[in-house]
């Protein structure tokens, strides 16, 4: 009798062992079957995006255009040594896009931007809020690279902070090589620094002062501030933080602009530049 119950327990273990393996073996074939999925679509997505930069770009004349009477050169609020790369930038000539090929695709697109030493090159977009271009390409087909875009709380490019944000593709489309900045390599030539930005009523130039990455937050996304002293501390916030020393000035005279990507699963890459010259369109 004992011997049965033995042999029944043994069954019955050997029965809940077989089928603990059946479910291990399903679930890591879900797994594998959802990760190769992912690849795929993630493959997808990539081809589809750089299909549609390719024809944006051929598509689009992107011209240097010198300083005119519409160009500005904006007043410093501190004293800038000569040696400062500064009395270079505003020499250099910025960029000028028609939009009107642009917008026959995409009505939402409000500018386009350079950042030098960088692959970005691309317009940006804004919509009503700060999630349809997470999931949505250019021409607004469904896309988990998504697209650049502004701030949604952003009146184009007028704000104290503008925003600009995209994914950090590893294929280096979208913001993908924004970490670039980190390296050495793009650090030691100061014809980096700078960042090139049209829109359809002006052109403009902008300095870098900070460069870094840090655990998700929002911190750095304020747009509005009650006064100075406010916008002063920001901006100090935002110097101090730099991985690098770019030796600028910034003060609650000028007005920034912000570029924000994901660094890793819990990190954000942002880089910071202040606006040093603009040009009307006529």
């Amino acid at each position: 009798m004992k011997e049965k119950m033995n042999n029944k327990i043994k069954k019955i273990k050997l029965k809940w062992k077989n089928i603990i393996l059946i479910l291990i073996f399903l679930i890591l074939f879900i797994t594998l079957n959802i990760s190769i999925y992912n690849i795929i679509k993630w493959k997808l997505d990539s081809k589809k995006t750089n299909e549609e930069i390719n024809t944006i770009q051929e598509n689009t004349n992107i011209e240097e255009v010198q300083d005119n009477k519409g160009t500005e050169i904006i007043k410093q609020a501190e004293k800038i040594p000569k040696e400062n790369p500064y009395w270079d930038y505003i020499k250099m000539n910025m960029i000028d896009i028609n939009f009107d090929n642009l917008k026959k695709i995409n009505s939402d697109v409000v500018g386009w931007i350079k950042v030098n030493g960088t692959n970005i090159n691309y317009p940006f977009v804004q919509s009503k809020d700060n999630k349809y271009y997470l999931t949505h390409s250019f021409n607004k087909s469904y896309n988990n690279a998504g697209w650049v875009f502004l701030d949604y709380r952003n009146n184009n490019i007028n704000n104290r902070n503008t925003i600009i944000y995209a994914h950090g593709r590893t294929d280096k489309t979208m913001f993908g090589t924004l970490r670039k900045v980190l390296n050495n390599g793009w650090i030691n030539n100061t014809n980096n620094y700078v960042i090139k930005i049209s829109t359809e009523k002006e052109n403009s130039l902008w300095q870098i002062f900070s460069i870094y990455h840090i655990p998700t937050t929002n911190d750095y996304l304020q747009t509005e501030f009650k006064d100075e002293r406010e916008y002063q501390r920001f901006l100090n916030i935002l110097k101090n933080r730099s991985n690098h020393n770019f030796n600028t000035s910034i003060t609650s005279n000028d007005t920034i602009l912000t570029l924000s990507t994901c660094y890793n699963d819990s990190e954000k890459m942002v880089v910071h530049a202040k606006l040093i010259k603009k040009q009307k369109k006529y």
